[in-house]
Protein backbone atom coordinates (compact mmCIF):
# COMPACT_ATOMS: atom_id res chain seq x y z
CA UNK A 1 0.00 0.00 0.00
CA UNK A 2 1.18 3.49 -0.83
CA UNK A 3 0.58 6.58 1.27
CA UNK A 4 0.47 10.23 0.29
CA UNK A 5 2.46 12.74 2.33
CA UNK A 6 -0.68 13.96 4.11
CA UNK A 7 -1.53 10.41 5.16
CA UNK A 8 2.00 9.78 6.44
CA UNK A 9 1.94 13.08 8.30
CA UNK A 10 -1.32 12.17 10.03
CA UNK A 11 -0.36 8.55 10.69
CA UNK A 12 3.06 9.32 12.21
CA UNK A 13 2.25 12.78 13.63
CA UNK A 14 5.08 14.37 11.65
CA UNK A 15 4.46 17.67 9.86
CA UNK A 16 4.57 17.47 6.07
CA UNK A 17 7.39 20.03 5.94
CA UNK A 18 9.47 17.78 8.22
CA UNK A 19 8.93 14.82 5.89
CA UNK A 20 10.08 16.95 2.95
CA UNK A 21 13.09 18.11 4.98
CA UNK A 22 14.09 14.54 5.85
CA UNK A 23 13.90 13.62 2.18
CA UNK A 24 15.91 16.70 1.15
CA UNK A 25 18.57 15.88 3.77
CA UNK A 26 19.00 12.36 2.38
CA UNK A 27 17.40 10.53 5.28
CA UNK A 28 14.66 9.15 3.05
CA UNK A 29 16.13 8.69 -0.39
CA UNK A 30 14.17 7.39 -3.33
CA UNK A 31 10.64 8.14 -2.19
CA UNK A 32 8.59 7.19 -5.22
CA UNK A 33 6.86 10.00 -7.06
CA UNK A 34 4.11 10.13 -9.63
CA UNK A 35 4.67 11.79 -12.98
CA UNK A 36 3.22 14.90 -11.40
CA UNK A 37 5.78 14.81 -8.59
CA UNK A 38 3.43 13.60 -5.86
CA UNK A 39 5.26 11.51 -3.26
CA UNK A 40 4.09 7.94 -2.66
CA UNK A 41 5.44 6.46 0.58
CA UNK A 42 5.65 2.69 1.07
CA UNK A 43 5.48 0.61 4.23
CA UNK A 44 9.30 0.43 4.07
CA UNK A 45 9.43 4.23 4.03
CA UNK A 46 7.21 4.33 7.11
CA UNK A 47 9.53 1.89 8.88
CA UNK A 48 12.53 4.07 8.00
CA UNK A 49 10.68 7.12 9.30
CA UNK A 50 10.00 5.28 12.54
CA UNK A 51 13.73 4.67 12.95
CA UNK A 52 14.56 8.27 12.04
CA UNK A 53 12.08 9.56 14.63
CA UNK A 54 13.49 7.20 17.24
CA UNK A 55 17.06 8.39 16.61
CA UNK A 56 15.93 12.02 16.50
CA UNK A 57 14.15 11.65 19.85
CA UNK A 58 17.49 10.68 21.43
CA UNK A 59 18.97 13.99 20.31
CA UNK A 60 21.02 12.52 17.47
CA UNK A 61 21.98 15.10 14.84
CA UNK A 62 20.62 14.98 11.30
CA UNK A 63 24.18 14.46 10.03
CA UNK A 64 24.65 11.42 12.27
CA UNK A 65 21.19 10.04 11.40
CA UNK A 66 22.07 10.40 7.70
CA UNK A 67 25.27 8.42 8.27
CA UNK A 68 23.35 5.75 10.18
CA UNK A 69 20.64 5.48 7.52
CA UNK A 70 23.20 5.30 4.70
CA UNK A 71 24.97 2.48 6.50
CA UNK A 72 21.73 0.62 7.11
CA UNK A 73 20.98 0.66 3.36
CA UNK A 74 24.30 -1.12 2.81
CA UNK A 75 23.09 -4.14 4.75
CA UNK A 76 24.24 -6.32 7.60
CA UNK A 77 27.93 -5.89 6.92
CA UNK A 78 27.66 -2.38 8.40
CA UNK A 79 26.11 -3.55 11.67
CA UNK A 80 29.36 -3.15 13.66
CA UNK A 81 29.71 0.48 12.55
CA UNK A 82 26.07 1.22 13.31
CA UNK A 83 26.52 -0.23 16.79
CA UNK A 84 29.56 2.03 17.24
CA UNK A 85 27.50 5.06 16.26
CA UNK A 86 24.82 4.16 18.82
CA UNK A 87 27.39 3.54 21.56
CA UNK A 88 29.15 6.83 20.80
CA UNK A 89 25.85 8.67 20.86
CA UNK A 90 24.87 7.08 24.16
CA UNK A 91 28.05 8.48 25.76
Amino acid sequence: MDYLIKQVSEKLHIPEYTLRYYEKEGLLPAVDRSRGGIRHFTEADLERLGLICCLKSTGMSIKRIREFMNLSREGDRTLPRRCEILKEHKK
